[in-house]
Order: structure tokens, then C-alpha cells, then sequence
């Protein structure tokens, strides 16, 4: 029996080709968007669970507020890794991680500049799951100058030789790094990733006492099933016993003072599982994910699978109503009820299972790409895909019975006396409220997605052409020029001098991309009891001009004063919170020191307000003292004249620093880095926006072809009675611009609400525009117009004569 109800199914795909492969392919694009939106979601949500104590490890961040002003730091001060395990029982262990310098290694004759390198504590295997390969985890970091290598660094330095044991040396220095273990490589969906693991024991400030300076991310390892609230209560008093006298001897006050003007310093516990997705503090590691985008993502991928459902559903109901006649035959011939709905539901999940084949197909196509896309290296050999892809044949075979119920108990239920003898219309009929219904629902979705992306795209748009308040183009970036020791000023000096560069400063501040940070406490005239923090640039007397930033009061650093070393600028934002305004110039500046000493400054000037963080954040207080030296050599160069002139500065650093390479980047290509996530999202966003949209058009499509079928007779009468081609094809289209425009009158508050949630986000942002509404609008109805239409007139072209005979 199962035999002949599948080769009746078979034979009916083949009959109606073209509403079948409808069908097909948009359930299976559905079903293949939702797979591969799901994978990227699973991997956003498995960050560091790779670690078998995950749940148990929590990240120590430092946050506080000073004068209004707030701190935010992923990492904390050198001692409190120690002083929190000394402190507290239920901390089993606690281990660092510090950023290296970029060194570069040699080995023999290989020499490699290395970006991804950290120093860490010797019981950092204990915290983190890194099973070593060679090597014993116990003991691979406790003495200094030891390392821990991936495989693919032991093969770039030694090739298939044992690594265990070999000395990397540390170019243009006596440092060397003895191999001591090696592991495979750190998982990509960790939020840290380095290549060499360097002994903190060779580290001196890490056994520094201040706690005044930060740079050391902290991560302690709890008891199993603790609630880590609890001791986040208990470290008040780590700060007041270990922080409250330093901060007496540095700011002349007690911490009870400090907090009673408004001020507060603290640590808070984040968990480690939390990081990627929930953190976005000063200092991060590497850049992170966003939790919004996670939720953002699932709802398309839901949306998108119930999108294609309803094609499926809609266009097997409306395929169904042709099939009453065959019921009523059937049921004449002495068909049992449970015979029909047998038959209709192998026919519907026939169809699922070729989607799902076809899905599957289309997955193992656009992986790849997507990868490319994403930045991801997303694959079905996870523990979790397995579940996944049963969850999803279990979905698809639940859409077959779901899609294939209608004609299995709503068909088989008619007298085959009211069908035989034309009831039709009321069978056909049945069904029409719900499937304009689904319709509706499918235009709201691709409506809301529509206006998504395009709000996303205008903000990204937006960002991209924002003033910043100084200039990003052309600027040329050479790395790590403090290697050039004595000769960095003459390079500069000389660079001024080039016809193809405007002009050239040192500095290792940027306003974009990384760049040296730091925590400048500050109070203003002799008021010791309004501290505030402020971020500080160590600049020359050419930055200013080099970057293209403006003064709106005072004057800029200059040689021919002499005092200058004592002169600060201040940015707008800082002239504001001191509560100068405009009458900044000549106040002073005192900084307390950690020796107990004060450094006072003089303002010389107020700088316009320029944006040197991420749109998310405000712009803050921001200082500019007077050095000399730093790590970057910045040139704002001349159009057209680039690639000559880095030509030539490779030529000029070769024998200035023989042992450093030259390395460079773009200030523009940096701040640009800063919006990858964002870009990558609205890329992606955008993606499966085009792909819901031509999904409900295929089901439109399949739709529109059934009613043209269904009205077939009488688009043949109206022609004999005279009616156009035009008046038709309107008669025909009018009932799904309905449809259409009820689904955009629902979509736009739900978008405008949506939307404007998102771009919270950004401390600056778009406006949304009435024309956003408008033009999603219609580009739906056109959408529409153009998918219905072509079913609509090839109906109104055909020949009454055989219209009326097909009846």
C-alpha cells in the first residue's frame, strides 16, 4: 500500500512540474537560510564553552566614576589576580594574561615579526582547557623566558623538527624564549587567540604592588554551581584595604573622602561564558561580539523558515482544491477517508523530504561563501550539528503533515455527491481567508526586513561620512617607529621636507584603530576635591596640523616657547565637564602622581571636538601634553604620490633599523576596521532580507498561477464581453495589493520601533526617515506587481476560445 501511495504522490509531483518545483525550492531555500543562520548562531553562543571549567571562570574588570567621568577597563591592576585568591577561600586559583610588545624572533635563519603573543601566569593551563601537546602544564611556564607554542609556529620556525627545547631569540636584544610546551591551537571561538604563551615570570611589573596602573586581564576559577554575586559583594573591601592607601598618598584624601565627593572605584566580576556577546569595555582583548546581532539573526532565521512554511502550506491548500473532483471519484470507487489522508500526507512530506535533500544542497554550496562573509569557519562537524540537523528533518517532516492536513481531512471529509455536482466554488472557497491570512503575514516579514537592512545601511552610511573632526584620508601610519630611536626626529624632519607629503608627526596616539591608552586623573585650579578623569595624547608641535584638527581657541604647541612642556590643550568636551567653556585658556591642570608628587599644567588652547572612539560611545574629556617620540610615524601625504614614497621610506628604514621590518597601515583602513562587525551584519542582514523577499514571491508566484488557473473561465467570458488586457490583469492583481498593503500598514510601527531599539546602540545616530517607510512600501507593491503580473498576463492573452473549451 505504502508502495502505490508513493508512486501516486510521484506521479502527481510530475503532473503539476512547475507548482511542485515552486514549492520545492522555496521550502528548501527556507529550510537552508534557517540551517546556516542557525550555525552562526551556535557559534556565536559557544565562546570559550570549549573550556571544561567554563561555567566556574569569571573575568575581574575594573569600573568607577570620577567627576562624571566613567571607567570601563576589561583590564585590572597587577597585584589583585594574587590579593583576591589570598583573600577569599572560594577562589581556587586566579591566573593573568598581559598583551606582549610585537617582537620580532629569529631561528637561525628565519626571522618572523609575531603579533599575537602573551604573556601569561604559570598555572594559566590549570583555568584554561589548552591541553598541551608535549610539554608538562605544570611546569611548561614557571621559570622565565619559557614558551608555549601553537603547531603551526613550531612548523613556520623548525619545520617537522621537535620544538621542545629550541631557543627563539628576540631580534635586536639579548632576550630569549626556551620551547617548553605546545599546544594545537586556541579554539576559534575563544575570546582571546595568541600563538605564543610567554612565562610571566620574566615579566618585572608583574610583581608590582600599585595599584594605580592596570594592563592585566584577571581570571579567577570558582567552585562548582557558586553564585560569583556573592564575592563580588566581598570586593568592596579588597578596595578599601589595598587601593584606599595608595589612593591617600596619590590624591591626598582617603577612599572615604574620595567616594564622599562623588566618586567610586571598584571591581565587578564578569563571567567568562559572558564575555564575547555582553562585554564591550575599554581594552578588550579582541573585539567582540553583540548579543543584539545574536537575537537579530535568530528572528531572521525564524522568520525566514516561517516564510517558507506558509509557501509551502499556501500553495499545497490552494493545489488541493483542484483535487476534489478526484476525491469525490475516489470516494465513489469506495475509498475509505483514512485511504485519502494517508495519501495526502506521503504526498506532502514526498515534498518536504526533496526539500530537505535540495536544502542541504544549497547549504553545502554557500558554505563556504558564507564563511568568507561572516568570518567565520562554520561546519557540520560540531557536536551540536547532528542535533541540529535532526531537529530539522523532524521540522520538516512536522511541515509535511501540517501542510498536508488541510487536503487530508478537510478534502476527504466531502459528500462526493456536493463535489461531483459543482461544488466546486465552495471548495474552492475554503481556505481563501487563511491562505490572505499567511500572505499578509510573509509581506509583514519582508517589509520589516526590508526597512532593517536599510536602516542599517543608512547608519552605516552615515558613520562612514560622519565629520570626525580631523582628517582620515591620506594618511599614511609607519608602525613601531620608536625602533628608530635617535633617528626618528631626522626621518620626520626630513618627510616635512617631501613635496609628496603635507606634513608628518610622531605620536603613539591614534584617533582610530589601536593605539596607546592610558587613565590621566586630573583636577582643575588647586581643587583637589574635583578629580577628573580624562584620557591624555602625548603629542608633538605637529599633530594638529598633520591630522587636520582645528583650534577653537588658544594656540597649539610651539618651539619657540620654551614653557610649553608645561602647557596643555584640552578637547571641548573636557573645556565643558571642568566647567570653563570658552574661558579655558590659562586655567591650570594638576595631576597627581603614584609617588605622591603632582605635575601642574597650563592650558594653551581648546581643540575641536574630534571623535577618537567607536560612534557607540560619547565623546569624553580628552588632554594633549607636549612629547617627543612615541610609536607611530604619521605622514599626511599628497594624492596620487603613496606608493612612491612608501617605496622610498622602506629604502631610508632598511639600514636605520636593520632588524625590524617595515610595517605600515592607513589611518582610514583603521577606523573602517572599527565598523567591520557592523558592515559584516548589514552585509549579511541584507543577504537574507533578498532571500526572504524572493521567497514570498515564489509562493506569491505559485499562488498567482493557481488563481489565474482557477479563474480561467471567466477571464475567457470577460474577454468575449470585451474587456482589456489592462482591465484584467488589475482585476487579477487588485486582491494581493491588498493583501500587500495591509501587511505594510502592520510592518512600519513595528519596524520604526525595532529600529530605533537598535540604534540606541550608538551615542550617534540617524534620524529614520519617513522615506525609508515609503519606499519599502513600494518596493513590496512592485515586488508584487511584477510577480503577480506575469501570471495575470499571460491569463489575459490567452485565447477565450480555449479558455471556455478547458472548462
Amino acid at each position: 500500500m505504502l508502495r502505490n501511495y508513493i508512486k501516486i504522490a510521484w506521479r502527481n509531483l510530475l503532473r503539476n512540474k512547475a507548482f511542485s518545483a515552486i514549492n520545492i525550492v522555496g521550502l528548501a531555500l527556507g529550510l537552508a537560510t534557517c540551517l546556516l543562520i542557525s550555525l552562526f548562531v551556535l557559534d556565536e553562543l559557544s565562546y570559550d564553552r570549549f573550556n571544561k571549567k567554563a561555567d566556574q571562570i569569571v573575568r575581574v574588570v575594573f569600573r568607577g566614576t570620577m567627576n562624571g567621568g566613567q571607567i570601563n577597563e576589561a583590564s585590572v591592576m597587577p597585584p589583585t589576580a594574587q590579593a583576591l585568591k589570598a583573600s577569599f577561600p572560594e577562589v581556587m586559583d586566579a591566573t593573568r594574561i598581559r598583551w606582549s610588545w610585537a617582537p620580532t624572533f629569529t631561528y637561525k635563519e628565519k626571522t618572523f615579526k609575531e603579533q599575537t603573543v602573551a604573556f601569561v601566569d604559570s598555572n594559566f593551563f590549570n583555568v584554561f582547557t589548552l591541553p598541551l601537546l608535549q610539554g608538562d602544564p605544570k611546569t611548561a611556564l614557571l621559570r622565565p623566558n619559557t614558551a608555549v607554542i601553537t603547531q603551526a609556529i613550531a612548523h613556520k620556525y623548525f619545520g617537522n623538527d621537535n620544538p621542545i627545547g629550541k631557543v627563539l631569540t628576540v631580534k635586536g636584544e639579548p632576550t630569549t624564549f626556551t620551547i617548553t610546551g605546545l599546544i594545537d591551537k586556541i579554539p576559534t571561538n575563544s575570546h582571546f587567540h595568541f600563538d605564543f604563551l610567554l612565562s610571566m615570570a620574566g615579566v618585572a611589573d608583574s610583581k608590582s604592588t600599585s595599584w594605580m596602573s592596570s594592563g592585566y586581564y584577571t581570571y579567577l576559577l570558582l567552585p562548582e554551581n557558586y553564585d560569583y554575586k556573592q564575592l563580588e559583594a566581598k570586593l568592596p573591601q579588597v578596595v578599601l584595604k589595598h587601593m584606599g592607601p595608595q589612593i591617600q598618598q596619590a590624591f591626598g584624601m582617603s577612599m572615604t573622602q574620595f567616594r564622599q565627593k562623588g566618586n567610586d572605584v571598584g571591581f565587578l566580576l564578569q563571567p567568562l561564558t559572558d564575555i564575547h556577546l555582553r562585554s564591550n569595555l575599554t581594552g578588550e582583548i579582541e573585539a567582540n561580539g553583540d548579543i543584539q546581532y545574536v537575537y537579530i539573526f535568530g528572528a531572521v532565521a525564524i522568520f525566514m523558515l516561517l516564510i517558507a512554511c506558509i509557501n509551502f502550506m499556501n500553495l499545497s491548500t490552494a493545489g488541493a482544491s483542484k483535487r476534489a473532483k478526484e476525491v469525490g471519484i475516489r470516494k465513489v470507487m469506495g475509498s475509505l477517508k483514512q485511504t485519502l489522508v494517508s495519501q495526502f500526507l506521503i504526498e506532502s512530506i514526498l515534498l518536504t523530504g526533496l526539500s530537505m535533500v535540495l536544502a542541504f544542497g544549497f547549504i553545502y554550496l554557500a558554505l563556504p561563501a558564507f564563511n568568507t562573509l561572516s568570518g567565520k569557519e562554520l561546519s557540520f562537524s560540531g557536536s551540536q550539528i547532528p542535533g541540529l540537523i535532526l531537529a530539522l528533518v523532524a521540522f520538516g517532516v512536522l511541515v509535511g503533515v501540517l501542510a498536508g492536513s488541510y487536503p487530508a481531512f478537510f478534502l476527504s471529509s466531502f459528500k462526493p455527491v456536493t463535489v461531483l455536482k459543482g461544488g466546486m466554488a465552495s471548495v474552492r472557497r475554503a481556505g481563501i481567508g487563511l491562505r490572505s491570512g499567511l500572505v499578509v503575514f510573509q509581506f509583514f516579514i519582508s517589509i520589516l526586513l526590508t526597512i532593517g537592512t536599510t536602516v542599517v545601511y543608512q547608519q552605516l552610511n552615515y558613520i562612514q561620512h560622519k565629520k570626525l573632526g580631523y582628517d582620515r584620508d591620506q594618511v599614511l601610519v609607519v608602525h613601531q617607529a620608536w625602533r628608530l630611536g635617535q633617528h626618528e626626529d631626522v626621518l620626520r624632519n626630513q618627510l616635512v621636507q617631501d613635496s609628496r607629503v603635507v606634513n608628518a608627526s610622531i605620536s603613539p596616539y591614534l584617533p582610530a584603530g589601536p593605539s596607546d591608552s592610558n587613565n590621566f586623573i586630573v583636577y582643575a585650579d588647586n581643587k583637589e576635591e574635583q578629580l577628573t578623569k580624562t584620557l591624555c595624547y602625548n603629542v608633538d608641535y605637529r599633530y594638529l596640523s598633520t591630522m587636520g584638527m582645528q583650534l577653537v581657541a588658544g594656540r597649539n604647541f610651539s618651539p619657540e616657547f620654551g614653557t610649553d612642556s608645561s602647557g596643555i590643550l584640552i578637547n571641548e568636551t573636557a573645556a565643558k565637564a571642568l566647567g570653563w567653556g570658552q574661558n579655558a585658556l590659562g586655567h591650570t591642570l594638576t595631576r597627581p602622581n603614584n609617588d605622591g608628587t603632582k605635575s601642574t599644567y597650563r592650558v594653551l588652547g581648546i581643540v575641536k571636538d574630534f571623535h577618537f572612539k567607536s560612534m557607540h560611545e560619547r565623546i569624553t574629556p580628552l588632554l594633549m601634553t607636549l612629547g617627543n617620540g612615541g610609536g607611530y610615524l604619521i605622514i599626511k601625504t599628497r594624492p596620487q604620490s603613496v606608493a612612491g614614497l612608501i617605496d622610498d621610506l622602506k629604502k631610508q628604514w632598511a639600514p636605520l633599523v636593520p632588524d625590524e621590518p617595515f610595517t605600515y597601515s592607513f589611518l582610514d583602513e583603521s577606523f573602517n576596521k572599527t565598523y567591520l562587525a557592523e558592515e559584516k551584519t548589514g552585509q549579511i542582514l541584507g543577504l537574507f532580507a533578498g532571500l526572504t523577499i524572493f521567497v514570498a514571491c515564489l509562493g506569491l508566484f505559485g499562488l498567482a498561477t493557481f488563481m489565474a488557473e482557477q479563474r480561467t473561465k471567466e477571464i475567457g467570458v470577460r474577454k468575449v464581453l470585451g474587456a482589456s488586457v489592462p482591465s484584467i490583469v488589475g482585476l487579477l492583481s487588485q486582491d494581493f495589493l491588498k493583501l500587500v498593503v495591509i501587511a505594510i500598514l502592520l510592518a512600519s510601527p513595528v519596524a520604526w520601533y525595532a529600529m530605533s531599539t537598535w540604534l540606541q546602540a550608538f551615542a550617534y545616530k540617524i534620524d529614520i526617515q519617513w522615506w525609508i517607510f515609503l519606499l519599502a512600501g513600494l518596493l513590496a507593491i512592485g515586488i508584487a506587481l511584477l510577480t503577480v503580473s506575469f501570471q495575470s498576463i499571460k491569463a489575459a492573452l490567452m485565447n477565450p476560445v480555449r479558455s471556455l473549451r478547458a472548462e
